[in-house]
């Protein structure tokens, strides 16, 4: 072939193409375009939203910015539950490189720092399908650092805050505890948890695949700081309180005990203390025994603390004078079915006299004077058979009995302190009726700005007479003389009542109580005992749960700056007087 020839005389390239093949191409061409003209345009336009989500759950974050969790306080502005800077440790296992000799070794060093067995932690990042995982939360801040700088790829911590409580186990039942998740679980900070915790803020930022902040996008929403909340205890009070209970609880080698002191004048609470308590700095070994808080969510047959709510009541109705002459003779009275008794046989005793020689047979014919109505309305209006309405989760109502309900040996044994249940807080809060003129105040966990309006229940008169009577039961020939202070006037009443068992009551066990007010002229205090079970010398209220009541009232006065009312000291007879059970 001659190497100039010519492509136009080729034979191939001399015929025509058919026009609708061009026109083919060019058409699908077109078609071609159009299509991606659209998928761009849905994609830009359309479809928009979709695809952006998807980029921002490949990319995009939302950073949780905590709130810092607001403090409790006590009266005096003094620390009860704050909160402090804590480091959380996490890890994405797949980027763990635990074949890494030098990994290895900082991992073991980690695991020292934390505590935590090297063989937990290998545990823990076992599972390279994992993405996320905590390794141990709300460590020191400090040691975070530590393990920060060792610089492990997939080791990361994260800023936490974790709870610290100064006071310890002597107000943990007050304060309670929150969890890993900064949220109360128990006491006044599950109560007022949405107030403390305040509301987190938040950030939205652009993340590479270890989880590194790259770019921060859209606007920060700063967290709203918790707001703190002051209550009613004084905490060199409830410490005080604490120590003495559980100083009682050993001697007598009793299974539990509680006190709760509280401010004549406001209803405020000053302390609640409950033994056995627990460290809500360190729970690890927390029970159930130890997290119940006994003063407010047990209830109990509160025995003879209730003999002057009956008098009071008959005074009040003018059925008897605290002159009145009541005739306990012999000792005993029987009443449809059943003996009721007295420790001794006293004959008779004026209406004073019941109180201070606590006679049962005395209460129970005092209380015949009455009607089961009238005896109702005044133990509901003292807040018996209803939920205290306080700021405290898990307050008992306890148990009071309808009146129409009430048979003769039921109206009886109420007289005295059975047939009914009530907690000790509902115990020391209807006390105010006496120390208020015959009102009854409401009672409270938080600071008070001045005194709150009462619902009247008894006559200032009647109220007075109360007192005095309470006075002569903690005095010579009283039950309740070792509740006796020095430099100060007190009055109260002690109580010995079986335990409950089923249907009947347990042999040997009592629980002792004894509830006062102080000074008696001038009640700035009223402090309720109750020590469960004591079984080592005596069980009767004076004696255990007195001397608890006496330490607790000189103490509570003199921090209050109450000056002494007496010169003299108590006056205890040789011989106390035992109550009648």
């Amino acid at each position: 072939m001659s190497r100039d020839m010519r492509y136009s005389t080729s034979p191939l390239l001399a015929e025509r193409t058919p026009m609708w093949r061009s026109r083919f191409v060019m058409l699908a061409l077109a078609l071609g375009f159009f299509c991606l003209i659209g998928r761009a345009a849905y994609v830009q336009v359309i479809g928009n939203d979709f695809f952006l989500r998807q980029g921002e759950v490949r990319f995009a974050r939302t950073i949780e910015l905590p709130a810092n969790r607001g403090r409790l306080l006590d009266r005096n502005g003094l620390i009860l539950a704050s909160s402090v800077p804590a480091a959380s440790i996490w890890a994405i296992p797949e980027d763990v490189d635990q074949d890494d000799t030098a990994t290895q070794s900082k991992l073991r060093e980690i695991a020292k720092l934390m505590g935590m067995p090297y063989a937990q932690l290998n545990a823990k990042l076992a599972d390279e399908d994992k993405s996320f995982v905590w390794i141990k939360r709300q460590l020191d801040w400090d040691i975070g650092q530590k393990i920060k700088a060792l610089d492990v790829k997939g080791i990361y911590l994260r800023k936490e805050y974790k709870r610290q409580y100064p006071e310890g186990e002597s107000a943990a039942h007050v304060v309670g505890f929150t969890n890993v998740e900064d949220h109360g679980q128990e006491g006044m900070e599950l109560a007022f948890d949405k107030e403390l915790g305040g509301k987190a803020g938040s950030r939205r930022v652009i993340k590479d695949r270890l989880g590194r902040v790259v770019e921060g996008v859209g606007v920060e929403t700063p967290p709203q700081e918790g707001q703190d909340i002051q209550l009613s205890i004084d905490s060199k009070v409830q410490f005080f309180a604490y120590q003495k209970l559980r100083d009682q609880v050993a001697a007598f080698k009793a299974k539990a005990g509680s006190v709760v002191v509280m401010d004549a004048h406001t209803g405020e609470v000053l302390a609640l203390a409950n033994y056995p308590s627990y460290d809500p700095n360190n729970r690890s070994r927390l029970t159930g025994e130890q997290l119940r808080n006994r003063a407010i969510t047990d209830t109990f047959e509160p025995g003879s603390t209730m003999k002057p709510i009956t008098i009071g009541t008959a005074l009040e109705l003018g059925r008897v004078k605290n002159t009145t002459v009541i005739d306990t003779t012999p000792g005993r009275y029987a009443i449809g079915g059943f003996t009721i008794t007295d420790t001794h046989n006293y004959g008779a005793l004026t209406v004073d006299g019941v109180i201070q020689k606590s006679s049962n047979v005395g209460a129970l014919k005092v209380a015949q004077k009455m009607s089961a109505q009238e005896m109702w309305n005044v133990h509901s209006a003292l807040g018996y058979g209803q939920k205290p309405q306080i700021s405290f989760p898990g307050a008992a109502s306890g148990r009071l009995r309808p009146w129409k309900s009430w048979k003769p040996v039921e109206q009886a044994t109420i007289a005295y302190g059975y047939g009914l249940s009530a907690s000790l807080f509902q115990m020391a809060r209807s006390y105010t009726v006496f120390s208020n003129d015959g009102n009854v105040i409401p009672a409270t966990m938080l600071k008070s700005p001045g005194r709150p309006a009462g619902t009247p229940v008894f006559s200032k008169k009647t109220a007075e007479l109360v007192r005095h009577m309470l006075w002569l039961a903690a005095g010579p020939g009283g039950t309740g003389q070792k509740a006796q202070t020095v430099g100060y006037s007190i009055g109260g009443k002690s109580g010995t009542a079986r335990k409950q068992q089923g249907k009947g009551y347990a042999a040997g066990k009592y629980r002792s109580w004894f509830t006062g007010i102080a000074p008696i002229e001038n009640p700035r205090i009223i402090v309720a005992v109750m020590i469960d079970e004591p079984s080592q010398g005596s069980f009767y209220g004076g004696t255990v749960a007195g001397p608890v009541f006496s330490e607790v009232v000189q103490q509570t006065l003199r921090l209050m700056g109450v000056q002494p009312d007496m010169t003299v000291k108590p006056q205890i007879v040789a011989n106390e007087v035992e109550e009648s059970l």
